[in-house]
């Protein structure tokens, strides 16, 4: 199907940033020309037209740090710290987790995703039932690099806790199903949890494995001063270090968090250029810091952006963790820091460069897969429209104003409406196993 978007005015993200009144055709899932195109240029065959006079075009929003099977927690796991959080709430309830759950917890945090701007994610799922995740995700059409929880160390709990052999043979069966699927839209991450949960044997294997497969690794790092603890009297090392030692560095790593970090751990990753993922409400609703954002961009830190997961976040909202992470740095640096075309920046090509995708998405231009989302700010919080057009759609574009999404060329939100699911069925699926999930766990 070819596609025309057709009018809008483009912020391309492209390297010169140009923004420019503009129609986009796309064509087999990626963009085949951005100008002005007359009709005889179109070809022959008429393609579907997208008006989007008077609407803004963005390159998709990439999510870069996402747990979608925790979306039927949300709002149950409240007021704690991390490792609270984990050990009361998060753990008990993802051991509960059947297919059916899973499944319908992806749909449920996906369709949130999309209606909201997100075209892209990088997720780190459960120990168990991962396949349902990825079924969910070909079903609903969001380009999404997913993985299964590793959990092998002594001291991860004992329901998710899998061996050694157990956990990377798992993983690999993953990879070798999904990675590259629905035309290449899925891909696979492998997905070790963080460092006290995972082996050393483990960690170097996963690193292996990622090199052979092409795939991503993803996890978190130095999200509290407790974990470097753990880690520094465990392993013998710093964090960043000791991962950075076991293979867990570089452009194919993604880190969530990275809050405590100092000066010579900014400047290892710099080195490595390892990917930081930012995850600014998170941090503050656990109470875990603000990650030194300034000082990793100065060094030279590769950083994305994402919403972690609902239940310590309640929201999905790129949005918001664009305009979060824009203003939570300024009482610390001054209000020049992090301006909204950096953030944006971190949004899109930063979320397409830790999913190892920087070649194919993350701006508008000529040969990317067609990711796209068409906002709408004619209502009065984005107005008035001669303001600073990056300004207004970091600091004031909600979820409400995306119009349409496209992802591989193909419309799965128009006219502010889901077009690859039905709202109503997946409200009643996660509403049904959410209420399972809490019976199980006595919430």
């Amino acid at each position: 199907m070819s596609l025309l978007l057709r009018g809008g005015r483009v912020v391309t993200m492209d390297p010169s940033r140009r923004i420019l009144e503009a129609d986009i055709l796309v064509e087999k899932g990626r963009i085949k020309s951005v100008g002005t195109l007359e009709r005889r240029k179109v070809g022959t065959k008429q393609p579907v037209i997208l008006d989007c006079k008077g609407l803004i075009v963005l390159p998709g929003l990439v999510q870069a740090h996402i747990h979608l099977c925790q979306t039927l927690f949300r709002g149950l796991a409240e007021d704690l710290t991390l490792e609270a959080w984990l050990a009361q709430r998060i753990w008990p309830l993802e051991a509960a987790h059947t297919e059916k759950s899973i499944y319908w917890s992806a749909m449920l945090g996906a369709a949130e995703l999309l209606l909201g701007g997100t075209t892209a994610i990088l997720d780190m799922e459960s120990v168990r039932h991962t396949g349902a995740a990825f079924e969910a995700l070909e079903s609903i059409g969001i380009r999404a690099t997913a993985g299964k929880c590793l959990m092998d160390d002594s001291s991860s709990p004992s329901a998710l806790r899998e061996s050694t052999d157990e956990a990377l043979q798992g993983s690999a069966d993953l990879c070798a199903r999904w990675h590259g699927g629905a035309g290449g839209r899925l891909r696979y991450c492998f997905a070790p949890r963080f460092a006290p949960s995972c082996t050393g044997p483990l960690l170097r294997a996963v690193s292996d494995l990622a090199e052979k497969a092409g795939a991503v690794v993803h996890t978190h790092a130095a999200e509290t001063p407790l974990e470097l603890e753990l880690v520094k009297r465990e392993r013998g090392n710093d964090e960043i270090a000791y991962l950075d030692s076991v293979g867990i560095s570089g452009p194919r790593a993604a880190l969530a968090h990275c809050v405590w970090v100092d000066k010579e751990s900014i400047a290892r990753l710099a080195r490595q250029a390892t990917n930081v993922v930012h995850c600014p409400s998170s941090n503050l609703k656990l109470g875990s810091g603000i990650a030194p954002i300034p000082e990793m961009l100065a060094a030279g830190c590769r950083i994305g952006i994402g919403a972690d997961g609902a239940p310590c976040n309640n929201r999905l909202d790129a949005f918001a963790e664009m305009r979060l992470a824009a203003l939570v740095q300024k009482p610390r640096h001054g209000p020049d820091s992090l301006p909204a075309a950096h953030v944006l920046e971190l949004a899109t090509l930063g979320g397409a460069r830790a999913l190892g995708l920087e070649a194919e998405i993350g701006s508008i231009e000529d040969g990317k897969y067609a990711d796209l989302v068409v906002l709408d700010l004619e209502d009065p919080h984005a107005q008035p429209e001669d303001a600073d057009l990056v300004s207004r759609i970091v600091y004031s574009a909600q979820p409400a104003d995306v119009r349409h999404v496209v992802v591989d060329g193909h419309v799965v939100v128009r006219d502010g409406a889901l077009k690859t699911a039905d709202i109503g069925e997946i409200r009643r699926g996660a509403n049904t196993e959410a209420r399972r999930l809490r019976r199980a766990v006595g919430i």
